[in-house]
């Protein structure tokens, strides 16, 4: 019997669902003739969590051509180095990413390669971009100058009946599974998501992806706000900013535009208790997911 019909056979008992091994594709859609843009898929590993101090030790950057109904048409030629952190690496890192401290030494990154490939993209895009951008804008102001987006905060998988946004999870639920955590990888894998269908808007990820990534939204900050009122706060929403690089502690909130007016009489009402003028942010594709929003 050939494997096709002994999937078929397993699935249609219902008792069994038959994931496929991801194959590297170089393209979903043929030319068209339809206007295209340029995207780059992104990943970092790195030596650890807080881009203050932590270390890339491993990027990839796998370019590709998209349309603006979020039809991914050619994947160009991944770019991919090593970086030495200069330090060893923790346990945690040796076995998550399968690098090894001698596989890094004596690395660094292709600086005037990295930002000819950027240069050329309108939009770089990563599955947990509030990660890799403030990593990467540390070292590569290049990227500063992008639009971005994210795979994983910006498509809503919950609406789709999906429980998590882990790349590895959404991958088992479009019926695919790879060798995870390399970079390279990573982006080949992310990019296969974006192609596919949602289960239950039938909107392909990757153009959801994209009207997600255009829309405006505000950062309002509840700036001076008691300290009493921290439980309240963080209940509704509101994340903590730790201070830092001159800009000030406080509570914040991101919204839209539909939501913005009755954020600030939530404010008002419930957290001033009088008028108050507060401080807030525009968010755009190209400061989205950076640390170049705050309280100055």
């Amino acid at each position: 019997m050939h494997y096709k019909e002994i999937i078929e056979e397993l699935e249609g008992t219902c008792q069994y669902k038959v994931i496929h091994k991801y194959k590297q594709q170089k393209f979903y859609h043929r030319d068209d003739g339809s206007i295209k843009s340029k995207g780059m898929f992104l990943d970092v590993e790195t030596t650890g969590l807080n881009y203050e101090k932590d270390k890339i030790i491993e990027i990839a950057l796998v370019p590709f051509e998209f349309s603006k109904d979020g039809r991914i048409f050619n994947i160009k030629d991944d770019y991919s180095c090593f970086n030495d952190p200069g330090i060893p690496l923790s346990q945690k890192i040796l076995s998550l990413t399968g690098l090894t401290d001698e596989m890094l030494i004596g690395k660094s990154f292709d600086v005037s390669a990295i930002n000819n490939i950027v240069e050329s993209v309108d939009l770089v895009i990563a599955h947990n971009a509030s990660f890799d951008r403030k990593f990467v804008e540390k070292i590569f102001p290049i990227f500063k100058t992008k639009a971005w987006a994210c795979s994983a905060s910006q498509v809503s998988w919950e609406n789709e009946n999906i429980a998590s946004k882990k790349l590895e999870y959404l991958a088992y639920k479009f019926g695919f599974y790879f060798d995870g955590h390399r970079a390279a990888i990573d982006c080949y894998a992310s990019l296969h998501l974006l192609s596919k269908r949602l289960p239950i808007s039938g909107d392909l990820a990757l153009n959801a992806l994209l009207k997600s990534a255009r829309e405006k939204s505000f950062r309002i900050w509840a700036i001076g706000s008691a300290f009493e009122k921290k439980d309240e706060l963080k209940n509704r929403g509101y994340r903590w900013w730790p201070g830092g690089q001159l800009k000030k502690r406080s509570w914040y909130i991101d919204v839209d535009e539909n939501n913005m007016e009755s954020e600030l009489n939530f404010l008002k009402e419930e957290i001033y208790e009088k008028s108050i003028d507060l401080p807030i942010d525009v968010i755009t594709p190209f400061n989205r997911f950076s640390d170049r929003l705050g309280v100055d």
